[in-house]
C-alpha cells in the first residue's frame, strides 16, 4: 500500500517532502509519538523528534522506553530503500537500544548515510551480492546529553541475488 501511494505522490511531490509527510502522517509511525522534523534533498540526513506528551509518559514521568524506539525503528530502512533504488532489498535484521538516562524532556535523532558509505554498500554488493549495514545513532536532548544509543542492523542485498538464494533455498526444503 505504501510503496503504491509513494508512487503516485511522485507525480506531485519531491522524494524529500513524500519521506517527511509520508512519515508523519502514516498512523503506524504516529503512534510511535515521533516526528520527522528535517530531510535532506538527497536523503542522506533525517532528523526526528520525540515530544513528550500524555501519549507516551511513562509510569515515573519519562518518555516511554518504547516510543523511543519505536520512532526510531524504520528510519534507517526506509532512508537506505529510498536512497538505493528498486533493484536492491532492504530489511532491518536487528536493533539493539541501550537506555542512557530517562527523557523527561522532547529528544531528538539525526540518522546518517554519507556519499561514501553508500558508494561503498553499492560496491561491497556488487562484489559479494548482500551486506549487513551497522548503524548507530544516540537519542539525544535539546543540551546533547545522550538519553539512549539505537543500533541497528540493515541487510541490504541485490534483488537478482536476493531472488535466486530464496529460489536456492526453496529447492533445499
Amino acid at each position: 500500500m505504501y510503496r503504491t501511494l509513494t508512487k503516485i505522490m511522485k507525480r506531485f511531490m519531491s522524494d524529500k517532502q513524500i519521506y517527511k509527510y509520508g512519515f508523519n502522517l502514516s498512523p503506524m509511525y504516529r503512534r510511535s509519538t515521533g516526528k520527522v522534523i528535517e530531510v535532506s534533498n538527497n536523503l542522506h540526513d533525517v532528523k526526528i523528534k520525540i515530544p513528550i506528551s500524555f501519549k507516551n509518559r511513562n509510569f515515573v514521568g519519562s518518555i516511554f522506553g518504547g516510543s523511543l524506539f519505536s520512532a526510531t525503528d524504520p528510519i534507517y530502512m526506509i532512508q537506505l530503500m529510498n536512497i538505493l533504488g528498486d533493484n536492491y532489498i532492504v530489511w532491518d535484521k536487528e536493533a539493539t537500544i541501550k537506555y542512557k538516562r530517562p527523557a523527561k524532556e522532547n529528544v531528538y535523532t539525526e540518522f546518517s548515510f554519507s556519499l561514501e558509505e553508500i558508494k561503498n554498500i553499492k560496491t561491497q554488493i556488487a562484489k559479494k551480492g548482500e551486506l549487513n549495514v551497522t548503524k548507530t545513532t544516540h537519542i539525544v536532548n535539546k543540551e546533547n546529553i545522550v538519553i539512549a544509543e539505537v543500533i541497528k542492523t540493515i541487510y541490504v542485498a541485490d534483488k537478482t541475488f536476493y531472488k535466486e538464494k530464496r529460489k536456492l533455498r526453496a529447492n533445499q526444503k
